[in-house]
């Protein structure tokens, strides 16, 4: 079973046919960017799934008050979606990206937080497939509609209360925010992505991207652990958020590598967070 990451050569060499590789190609700025990538050339067998519709949900809650921009799907619309991706209970699922794992941690975080650990991410993406000397194809895949259920979660997550009540925390009980945005959003120095600039108070900057290697493949355990562990010493004390509650999960994703699991996501993250002028906000470093 793979749990967190697998080589471009460990997927070439599975055979095993109850296996699913779901392609998570993405773009922000053009929400139709990641099927057209798939539909040009994807990994032998990949089934699609897109963020803005299958990895996430409504972005305003019952009583209407915004969300963020990618809430968590509920979860019967998250196991509708699972099944038509033909994942089963015994399923090893394997997602895959083009920008070192951002997107398809979503995907492996979702997974988890429904009990099921056979998912993996693709290290290094569709980039170390080609570089492997893989081919893609072109043609859509498909699968019988699958049969997984929900077990217990493997994953914890906050909501915003959670997170406003931890800034009046005392500080032997209070749990550090991670925010894994790019620096100059997290300083509040970038308002065509986030009009509303900063971070959450006593938030330290951790960018997802700084748990990759030059080549976009992940870290090794052993370094992450040393570069994460200069945040916080107890990672059950640890939140994690980003712009939308996506590039969070990558975080999350390095921490299980690093040996480090038990991080909470906070699903809402910036997004949600900045949508009430009612809560603090703080610019600059740390």
């Amino acid at each position: 079973m793979y749990a967190t990451l697998i080589s471009a050569q460990q997927l070439a060499a599975l055979s095993d046919k109850t296996t699913v590789v779901v392609d998570c190609r993405h773009d922000l700025m053009d929400g139709q960017a990641g099927k057209n990538a798939y539909d040009a050339g994807h990994i032998p067998g990949a089934v699609f799934a897109n963020l803005d519709t299958d990895l996430s949900g409504s972005k305003h809650n019952a009583d209407g008050v915004f969300a963020g921009r990618h809430p968590l799907p509920n979860t019967d619309d998250l196991l509708a979606v699972l099944r038509r991706l033909g994942i089963n209970q015994d399923t090893q699922v394997i997602a895959y990206d083009a920008h070192g794992g951002m997107f398809a941690a979503r995907l492996w975080w979702l997974l988890r937080s429904i009990g099921h650990a056979s998912v993996a991410v693709l290290d290094g993406g569709i980039a170390a497939w080609i570089s492997a000397g893989q081919t893609l194809q072109t043609e859509v895949a498909s699968h019988v509609v699958g049969n997984i259920q929900v077990k217990d979660s493997l994953t914890t997550q906050v909501n915003v209360q959670t997170v406003l009540q931890n800034l009046q925390a005392t500080a032997d009980v209070q749990l550090q925010v991670i925010d894994a945005r790019a620096a100059d959003r997290f300083r509040g120095e970038n308002e065509t992505i986030d009009p509303v600039g900063g971070h959450i108070p006593g938030a330290k900057n951790r960018f997802f991207k700084d748990n990759l290697q030059a080549d976009g493949r992940f870290k090794s355990a052993q370094e992450l652990r040393q570069e994460w562990q200069a945040l916080f010493t107890d990672p059950t004390k640890a939140i994690m958020q980003c712009g939308s509650g996506v590039t969070a999960c990558h975080n999350l994703l390095a921490l299980e590598v690093a040996g480090l699991g038990g991080a909470a996501l906070y699903p809402g993250s910036w997004s949600e967070w900045c949508s009430d002028a009612s809560r603090p906000v703080a610019t600059g470093t740390v």
